[in-house]
């Protein structure tokens, strides 16, 4: 819609911008900076009608130096959201007047006109998938720009902002078009080193001579390399993290780009550096590869600082893929002094079980890069498993590294590692049988058509195993690409659908999750016949078969969504099934999606929430007494149901407040009030948010609010009682005091009598004063972190 508007809306403006009244033309480019952040290319084909009122704001005598900062700063945005060919015909009338702004005597203006200055050298010749072939000729206007911006690079006496963009401006210039500078090349890298020196401008520097030093025209930075590597060396003793990471990423890309020119002993300052910094793992791995003259040094000095950094159990994400590219990086440059690596791999009881994986994936990688060496890995990674002398967690790691560098393709089918991970499933320690678990799963997913007949033939026959083996089909599911699975979804499926009605919860839950991303594999096939399984199948299937769509509702945007929309009400209907325990999985299936994809649901709620509300009663026939030795003990069956039932209620309140009745929805939240402990806590959280939310209607409804809040605020616990029923109702009683200092913050509460003998009350009993003054620390009426709380 917005963009059907932009030929009108540009039309109208096209008039303003060459009015005389500055506040007007300030009006239009503020509007114009809008609609170029919020429809980024959709003034392209009236980039024409907009250059003649740019320019008018940046040449006309009378215009003030804020206008022409306004001007500027939307061309700049102008630049940054259009293509660069849109601008190529305007070259001849854009530039003079942006030539003008950077020689201003007002530095606001020089800086900004420097920002737009390097886009329009980036207009000139364009780099990477926006750049065309032939066409412009950018070489009539390369000395204008070049004079301009080296009389701002050189001069010193000028402001900080001024300098830092002439730095970077002149940057582009040589990155874009150095081939056009001649001889002058040279002395402006010489300025480079000089501003890299400076404290005050090396960051700058460090950024400009990456990028000048990735150009694809091979800009020939010998004459300042050996010294630009020794300064940039020191500057990894510093302090200052970006300066840290972009003197790394400006090391890279010189060692990357320009290996050979580089001395090996001018890495000297920068290798000595290396082993102190957690970062510098891609940098070394470049040096490796770049310059292999500078491995003994690495070997020496660095490898040590590489296994204390694998051992850490912190190591994760981009760290870690990192030191995974450094060890093949290494053992592809033929060094010696990697025996150390697989010893130090397999030695579980030095190294901390949070950082077995990150081992475990170091010595896959090892094996991926030197591949003859991998039947002896395996072969001792298989003893050390089978070994009696091993402790407990040295086979934990062998299993991990066993399964990593089966993941990789590189075991085949063999029988005698089938048969070392079925035995160790077998074992009577925990970590162990989860270990080999975990490693069936890898195996599986580097080698599908060896391990997953194997895996679906074991848990058909070995009921006793099921659960670790279902955790290995798990693992298989969420790993494999749906092309290699495709084939073997048929028999995944009838095996999952032969365990769904298992007794135990937890088998029964790991069958539901394995279903779920099974159907994301192929959703259109699949999902309906996941429907038509409510149809058939006892109470425990139609709940295995419900938690599944849970697990379908990813929290990002995925085809299956489209699909899910059409059918997830006929899901939802098991809120009215016979079994408690099917509309508990409903509920929490509900709550799933409530809070990853509301779209799936809003428009359902006027038939949902009738039976969502339905499951917050509490019901007598559900409440049992059980007799314990001399003590009698009440059982509600329903609790469970009910919890789920005010949780998603709660979401609700997140991602659907337009979709309730508020005064409905405050009839269950008040009876929620007097209920369970764990009930009675979320209701309060709940009327916080709403007195935050919709106070208009819980004033109407206060009067009666205030009850059960007065009554849990009040309450005291039995003398003789045990810890844990103190510590309970002292929680309720901070709990609801925060739900009443939010009810306390809504406007014209004060004209509530009860409210106000309750506030009247607070005030003068010492014990709930001290209550309210604690929770009244936080933000927000004196919410407290609670408030916060994620109950998805």
């Amino acid at each position: 819609m917005l963009k059907k508007q932009v030929p009108v809306i540009v039309k109208a403006l096209h008039r303003q911008l060459k009015e005389k009244s500055i506040k007007s033309r300030q009006g239009c480019f503020c509007l114009l900076t809008e609609l170029a952040h919020s429809v980024p290319g959709a003034l392209e084909q009236h980039i024409p009608a907009l250059i003649p009122g740019i320019v008018f704001s940046l040449t006309d005598k009378s215009t003030s130096s804020t206008m022409r900062i306004d001007a500027l700063s939307f061309f700049h945005v102008l630049l940054l959201s259009h293509p660069p060919q849109a601008f190529q015909p305007h070259m001849q009338v854009l530039l003079p007047p942006v030539v003008a702004c950077v020689e201003d005597s007002f530095y606001k203006i020089t800086s900004e006109a420097l920002l737009v200055a390097q886009q329009l050298i980036r207009v000139m010749r364009p780099q990477g998938p926006s750049a065309t072939a032939g066409g412009f000729d950018p070489k009539p206007f390369v000395r204008e720009v070049f004079s301009v911006t080296l009389k701002r690079l050189k001069a010193t006496d000028i402001d900080q902002e001024v300098k830092e963009r002439a730095i970077s401006c002149m940057g582009h210039l040589v990155c874009h078009l150095g081939d056009h500078l001649g001889a002058e090349l040279q002395g402006i890298l010489a300025i480079f080193l000089e501003r890299l020196k400076n404290e005050i401008t090396r960051l700058t520097a460090v950024r400009t001579i990456s990028l000048v030093s990735a150009s694809p025209l091979k800009i020939d930075l010998s004459s300042i390399l050996a010294e630009a590597l020794s300064v940039l060396g020191s500057f990894l003793r510093k302090n200052q993290r970006a300066l840290k990471l972009g003197t790394l990423a400006c090391l890279t890309a010189l060692v990357t780009h320009h290996a050979a020119s580089i001395k090996p002993a001018a890495l000297e300052p920068v290798l000595s550096e290396l082993p102190a910094l957690l970062q510098w793992t891609r940098a070394t791995c470049t040096c490796i590869t770049a310059c292999p003259s500078s491995l003994a040094k690495i070997s020496s000095s660095v490898l040590p600082g590489v296994f204390r950094l694998v051992h850490s159990p912190l190591l994760q994400g981009g760290a870690l893929a990192a030191i995974l590219d450094f060890m093949q990086a290494l053992v592809l440059s033929k060094t010696s002094n990697l025996g150390y690596s697989s010893q130090s791999s397999t030695d579980g009881a030095s190294i901390h079980r949070q950082s077995f994986h990150s081992v475990a994936r170091c010595v896959a990688a090892l094996s991926s890069a030197c591949p003859k060496e991998t039947p002896g890995t395996v072969a001792g990674l298989i003893q050390e498993v089978k070994s009696p002398s091993s402790s407990e967690l040295a086979r934990v790691l062998a299993l991990l590294c066993l399964g990593e560098v089966g993941r990789s393709g590189s075991l085949g089918g063999s029988k005698e590692v089938q048969a070392v991970i079925l035995e160790a499933i077998s074992s009577t320690n925990e970590e162990v049988k989860t270990a080999a678990s975990c490693a069936l799963g890898s195996m599986a997913v580097g080698s599908l058509n060896d391990y997953l007949p194997f895996l679906l033939k074991e848990i058909s026959s070995q009921p006793r195993r099921q659960y670790l083996l279902l955790h290995s089909l798990k693992e298989v599911i969420s790993a494999c690409p749906a092309s290699s699975l495709s084939p073997h979804v048929e028999s995944i499926w009838a095996l999952l659908f032969q365990n769904c009605e298992c007794q135990e919860e937890g088998t029964r839950n790991l069958v539901a999750e394995c279903l779920g991303k099974l159907t994301l594999v192929n959703a259109a096939q699949l999902l309906p016949r996941l429907k038509q399984q409510l149809k058939a199948g006892s109470p425990l299937a139609r709940s295995t078969v419900v938690t599944a769509v849970k697990f379908t509702i990813v929290d990002q945007p995925a085809p299956v969504d489209s699909l899910l929309k059409d059918c997830i009400g006929d899901f939802l209907k098991t809120l009215q099934d016979d079994d408690i325990n099917v509309r508990r999985v409903t509920l929490v299936m509900f709550n799933s999606a409530a809070h990853n994809k509301p779209s799936l649901i809003r428009g359902l709620l006027v038939t949902v929430l009738p039976h969502l509300y339905k499951e917050t009663q509490i019901r007598k026939d559900l409440i049992r007494e059980v007799e314990m030795g001399p003590f009698k003990h009440t059982v509600d069956d329903g609790l469970d149901v009910r919890k789920a039932a005010f949780e998603c209620m709660y979401t609700l309140l997140d991602s659907c407040l337009e979709g309730l009745d508020v005064l409905q929805f405050l009839d269950h939240v008040e009876e929620g009030l007097k209920d369970h402990y764990d009930i009675r806590m979320l209701t309060f959280l709940m009327l916080a948010r709403l007195a935050s939310l919709c106070p208009a209607a819980v004033l109407q409804r206060l009067d009666r609010l205030i009850e059960p809040l007065k009554a849990t605020c009040t309450t005291k616990v039995k003398a003789g009682s045990v810890k844990q029923e103190f510590e309970k109702q002292e929680e309720l009683r901070r709990s609801a005091m925060r739900a009443v200092a939010a009810l306390l913050a809504v406007p014209e509460v004060e004209r509530s009598p009860s409210m106000a003998d309750f506030a009247n009350q607070i005030r003068t009993n010492a014990d709930m004063a001290s209550i309210y003054q604690s929770v009244q620390g936080g933000e927000g009426g004196g919410l407290g972190p609670a408030e916060s709380m994620d109950m998805s």
